[in-house]
């Protein structure tokens, strides 16, 4: 299939399109507002339904309702619209309902500011409503990968009957890339019967409630099914990029546009003699700790490569190193993450460790 030249944004929702999505709810934020831009009009052509909501809240919730009734729904915000949809995406776990959210990060707290940025780690792996839930995060660093997720995350979702979020950035999905985009399909409303659907006569009624109050063993058999639920996710849906790691003395790990600016500082580091590598997570939760697993003994060191202030994702670096090697954190906030600098602090880490 010949390849096409699109934003990211742009390309990220016809991806979604493509796999079977006919419902979007979602409200302007920047920069994730082309994505409504782009389903106001495409959705139309496809036969679907695109709502610019009054919030982020009627969003998510407009979601959920898609969701339950057995549609491919999508919703996509950025940094405070983020933090606005969490009760719901909570509901929505508590439910047991597959359904895709997109972040395009952006950075600093409170409103922040509208620049590229991945100051939502937190909020996107720790589950950033109440209870006890985790989402499954996937972190394209392309726009070719944004399509590939997007148009699979439908899928994932479904296959554990979980919410399933693409967490981007602000220069993810403004930047312009040739693309291959996936074949057209329909997605069967009426395929899985936990779906609400309009009641035959002859059917018993069905009603879809939190899973947490299953009321024929008095909720006992819950925290079973959870524990054997993220047990499974945590076991067949980590995934990862390895780059140069084989004999690598330190390695970076990185993920989204931060990975893009790691890979020229190993090609950088390796034509003067430094062995740098990386792994890049493709899921953020679950975190790829069989990835450290197969570290060498030549390593030395890990630098955390990231776009924030607090190194957010360094814990998840050194719990799944399992405090093997030192973690060393390098981050930018308003600057542009820097190959020679990372390389700088590769070579300070050799003569340290």
């Amino acid at each position: 299939m010949a390849k096409v030249l699109m934003k990211g944004n742009q390309a990220l929702a016809e991806s979604c399109l493509r796999a079977g999505c006919r419902f979007f709810s979602g409200y302007p934020i920047t920069p994730q507002t082309d994505i409504l831009e782009y389903l106001s009009w495409r959705m139309d052509e496809v036969g679907g339904k695109c709502v610019q909501t009054e919030s982020e809240l009627c969003g998510v919730n407009m979601l959920f309702g898609a969701a339950a009734a057995g549609a491919r729904a999508l919703t996509t915000t950025s940094g405070p619209g983020f933090s606005l949809k969490q009760e719901g995406i909570s509901y929505l776990c508590g439910s047991d309902l597959p359904a895709v959210i997109v972040d395009v990060q952006r950075i600093g707290c409170a409103l922040g500011d509208i620049f590229m940025g991945q100051g939502d780690y937190w909020q996107l792996t720790r589950g950033g409503g109440h209870g006890d839930y985790r989402t499954i995060v996937l972190a394209p660093c392309s726009v070719q990968e944004s399509v590939d997720l997007a148009y699979g995350a439908f899928d994932l979702a479904e296959k554990y009957r979980h919410p399933v979020i693409i967490a981007t950035d602000a220069a993810l999905g403004q930047m312009m890339e040739p693309v291959e985009l996936p074949e057209m399909k329909e997605h069967d409303m009426e395929k899985y019967d936990w779906y609400i659907r309009p009641r035959k006569e002859d059917e018993p009624q069905r009603a879809i409630w939190n899973r947490y109050w299953d009321w024929e063993d008095g909720g006992h058999k819950y925290p079973a099914y959870i524990l054997d639920k993220y047990g499974r996710m945590e076991a067949e849906e980590q995934r990862w990029e390895e780059v140069e790691t084989e004999d690598a003395e330190i390695v970076i790990v990185a993920y989204g546009t931060s990975a893009r600016v790691a890979k020229s500082a190993i090609a950088r580091a390796r034509k003067e003699g430094i062995r740098l590598g990386m792994i890049r997570p493709i899921t953020l939760w679950p975190f790829p700790k069989k990835a450290f697993d197969e570290l060498g003994s030549q390593v030395k060191g890990i630098l955390d490569v990231e776009r924030n202030i607090l190194g957010q994702m360094k814990d998840d670096v050194i719990l799944a190193d399992e405090n093997r090697h030192p973690v060393e954190f390098y981050g930018e906030y308003w600057d542009n993450t820097s190959e020679f600098k990372i390389v700088e602090i590769a070579k300070e880490m050799l003569e340290k460790y």
